[in-house]
C-alpha cells in the first residue's frame, strides 16, 4: 500500500505545483457563496440554514469538477509519460485510485474552505447541524462520482478539452436523469421498470434524499456503486492500452 500512498501524495502535491489550484479554490468558494447569498436570496427566507448552498452544488460540480479531473490521465497521455507509469513495478488499478483518490481529497479541500458559510448560519439561528454535515459528506461523495467519470473520460484522450466535455456531457445526463423532462420522454416508448431505472440514475434526486435529512443506503450504494464502476472502467482502458 506504500506505493498507493506515494501516488496520492504525488498527485495530490500536483495542484499545488501551479497557481491553477488557488485559482480554481478562489473561483469555487466565491461562486458558491454567490449562488448562496445572491443568487438565492439568502437574507429574504428568513431561514438559517444552507439549502441554498446545496441546491446548487450539483451544478457547481457538473463543470467544476471536470475541470479538476480532465488532466488525470489527458496530460500523461499528452506528455507521453503514460507508456513510462505502464512499466513501473505497480499495478494500474493503484495509479487510477491513486489519482481519483489524490482529486477527490483536493475536492474535500474545497468543501472545508466554504465551512464559514456554516459558522454564518449558526450566528444567525439554529440550523439542523446534523443535516447540513450529512449535506457536505452526500457533497463530497458526489463530487467523487463526478470525478471518477471524469478520470474514466480522461483515459481515452490526451486532449484535455475534450476530457472536460466528455466529462460534462456524461454528468449532465446523470444530473438530468431524474428530472420529469427526460422521464417524460422516455415513458411513452420504455417499460416502467427502465423508467425507473433511469430515474434512479440522478444524481440530483439521491442528493437531495440527502439534504432533506434522509442519510439512506440507497444514496450512499448508488455514489459508490459508481465510483467503483468508473474506476473499474478506468483499469479496463489502461489495461488495453498497455496490452496494445
Amino acid at each position: 500500500m506504500k506505493s498507493l500512498f506515494m501516488i496520492i501524495r504525488r498527485e495530490f502535491a500536483a495542484y499545488f505545483a501551479t497557481p491553477l489550484a488557488a485559482v480554481f479554490l478562489a473561483v469555487f468558494v466565491g461562486v458558491s457563496c454567490g449562488m448562496t447569498f445572491f443568487v438565492s436570496s439568502f437574507f429574504d427566507r428568513g431561514q438559517a440554514d444552507l439549502a441554498p448552498f446545496f441546491t446548487w452544488m450539483p451544478w457547481l460540480f457538473l463543470v467544476l469538477m471536470p475541470a479538476v479531473g480532465m488532466r488525470l490521465w489527458a496530460e500523461e497521455r499528452r506528455l507521453g509519460t503514460i507508456e513510462l507509469l505502464m512499466t513501473l513495478p505497480v499495478q494500474p488499478w493503484k495509479f487510477v485510485v491513486g489519482k481519483w483518490a489524490a482529486a477527490f481529497g483536493f475536492a474535500g479541500l474545497a468543501l472545508v474552505l466554504t465551512m464559514p458559510l456554516w459558522i454564518t448560519v449558526n450566528m444567525l439561528g439554529s440550523p439542523d447541524n446534523g443535516v447540513i454535515l450529512a449535506s457536505y459528506l452526500g457533497a463530497w461523495l458526489m463530487a467523487g462520482a463526478f470525478l471518477a467519470i471524469a478520470a474514466c473520460i480522461s483515459a481515452l484522450t490526451k486532449n484535455q478539452v475534450l476530457a472536460f466535455i466528455g466529462a460534462v456531457i456524461v454528468g449532465f445526463l446523470f444530473v438530468m436523469a431524474g428530472f420529469d423532462l427526460v422521464l417524460s420522454a422516455v415513458r411513452p416508448w420504455a417499460p416502467d421498470i427502465v423508467v425507473q431505472a433511469i430515474a434512479s440514475m440522478s444524481f440530483i434526486g439521491h442528493f437531495q434524499r440527502i439534504t432533506d435529512g434522509v442519510f439512506d443506503a440507497s444514496a450512499l450504494v448508488f455514489f459508490f456503486s459508481l465510483i467503483a464502476f468508473a474506476l473499474w472502467l478506468n483499469v479496463q482502458i489502461l489495461d488495453a492500452r498497455k496490452a496494445a
